[in-house]
């Protein structure tokens, strides 16, 4: 099996597969109505919809990074305010980020083997090591397997079970 294959299987696991953890983000996405999406609890920072933009700008983000680009804030910043709310921009919000989904399983597919162990194109000024494109890729499944874990506890904050 080759790296991007590896990847990518660890990717549909953690979205769409039977993750050992419990639910798939795509399921976790999803459980609640449109209107839980946009409310924000007493005591919380994030929407479940600001959360889904988040993650959305952070896989666009690592699919510029696997093409080349310089490492950057995504495009659309960190924490970008999701559309006003409504269920039709809540669809959206989703479709968009599983539109992200296919298109880095694309940008891993297009990445030869050989340059998963290459480190990215981070001229950035950090007091931290520059990550590979397979550490890259790892890291970035953790990050949103943790914003899932987030979307759990508002599920709950919600009364969505």
């Amino acid at each position: 099996m080759t790296t991007a294959q590896q990847l990518q299987y660890e990717l549909e696991t953690a979205f769409v597969g039977r993750p050992w953890y419990g639910n798939p983000i795509s399921e976790i996405i999803t459980e609640g109505s449109w209107q839980a999406a946009f409310n924000k609890p007493p005591g919380s920072v994030h929407s479940i919809a600001h959360i889904i933009v988040h993650m959305t700008g952070w896989t666009e983000e690592v699919i510029s990074r696997l093409q080349g680009n310089p490492a950057a804030e995504p495009a659309r910043g960190d924490w970008p305010e999701p559309s006003l709310p409504g269920e039709q921009s809540w669809h959206q919000l989703v479709i968009d980020l599983d539109e992200a989904n296919s298109n880095l399983i694309k940008a891993m597919q297009a990445l030869p083997n050989e340059r998963w162990d290459e480190l990215i194109n981070d001229q950035r000024e950090l007091n931290e090591p520059v990550t590979t494109y397979k550490e890259l890729v790892y890291g970035f499944i953790q990050h949103q397997i943790y914003h899932a874990g987030q979307i759990a506890l508002l599920n709950r904050m919600n009364h969505v079970s």
